[in-house]
């Protein structure tokens, strides 16, 4: 909960953005979770079993305006019962947060405003390099490579996130 005082009025926001470990404790061993790449042309989603031991590749969707996205994300969060979204945080390789952080920051506060589901931000350095160079070693061709990596990424951001829920 975050409080600021405006002109002598105080507004008290909540939002559902958390930790990784307050997550773990909030949802239960059989919440489905969704994975988002959130990028400024194209968005990957990922979603995960609901034992949370494998990240699969959903879907990529163009990225055209928040509230396009906010509504495909609650279809496919009714849809497939999600519990909590991991958010890719863009941090800089020496750990340092630029302008691609504070624009996830600034979408992924939108979305947990709008949505009732834990959000969590998670570190997604080296995720679509990752998620290009595995898919080049499964010898996956090149525009089907280009044209999968959001939700490769999101995939990759997602095991991450379950692999640290399930230790």
């Amino acid at each position: 909960m975050i409080i600021r005082l405006r002109e002598s009025i105080i507004i008290i926001e909540n939002y559902n953005m958390i930790t990784i470990n307050v997550l773990k404790n909030k949802i239960d061993k059989n919440s489905r979770l969704l994975g988002l790449d959130l990028g400024t042309k194209r968005i990957g989603i990922s979603i995960c079993d609901d034992k949370r031991l494998i990240a699969t590749p959903f879907k990529t969707v163009n990225f055209s305006n928040i509230n396009n996205l906010i509504e495909e994300l609650r279809l496919i969060i009714v849809e497939n019962n999600i519990k909590g979204i991991v958010v890719g945080h863009p941090i800089n390789m020496d750990g340092s947060l630029g302008k691609a952080s504070q624009s996830v920051k600034d979408k992924a506060e939108i979305i947990s405003k709008k949505l009732n589901v834990f959000l969590v931000l998670w570190d997604e350095r080296l995720s679509t390099v990752a998620a290009f160079t595995l898919s080049s070693q499964l010898d996956v061709n090149i525009s089907k490579r280009t044209k999968n990596i959001d939700q490769n990424a999101a995939a990759f951001i997602l095991q991450g996130a379950i692999d640290y829920l399930n230790n």
